[in-house]
């Protein structure tokens, strides 16, 4: 419930449980990075090498934030991952990560999905790299937003 959280101070964006950005619904780079630059502690400097990673291995990438996390996705094959903060680790979320080879090595509820908690030090950044290439190559959640029937 964020209605019982102060309001951030001007030019500052509100941390949220966990230590997880509050940046409003937007699509591109601008959120995104505004996104990273929140990040707290040394995940700011996670988020800068994995967006840069993201952006080396698919040229083009499209970028927005949703559910206060940043979404990465390709015209061809909609979202294929998602980044979440928390107190001791970032979340990478992959959509097809059940398909990806390795299997990254947490799931949930959804079958389809599987994702890695990365902790301080601990980006491996070869596999990730394998990881980021083959899940844009996989068909991923749509790129319809909300406020458009226009696909991205």
């Amino acid at each position: 419930m964020t209605a019982d959280l102060p309001a951030p101070a001007p030019g500052k964006v509100r941390l949220l449980s966990g230590g997880n950005p509050q940046i409003a619904k937007a699509d591109g780079d601008a959120p995104v990075q505004a996104y990273i630059a929140a990040m707290p502690g040394w995940k700011s400097g996670f988020g800068r090498r994995l967006d840069t990673l993201i952006e080396g291995v698919v040229p083009g990438v499209l970028k927005a934030v949703r559910w206060n996390s940043p979404f990465y996705g390709t015209r061809e094959n909609g979202w294929f991952l998602n980044v979440h903060c928390f107190t001791r680790h970032v979340k990478v979320t992959f959509f097809r990560g059940a398909s990806l080879e390795p299997r990254p090595p947490l799931r949930g509820k959804d079958p389809d999905a599987r994702w890695v908690n990365i902790p301080e030090g601990a980006l491996d950044e070869e596999q990730m790299a394998a990881w980021v290439k083959q899940a844009a190559g996989l068909e991923g959640w749509g790129l319809t937003f909300p406020t458009s029937t226009k696909k991205y």
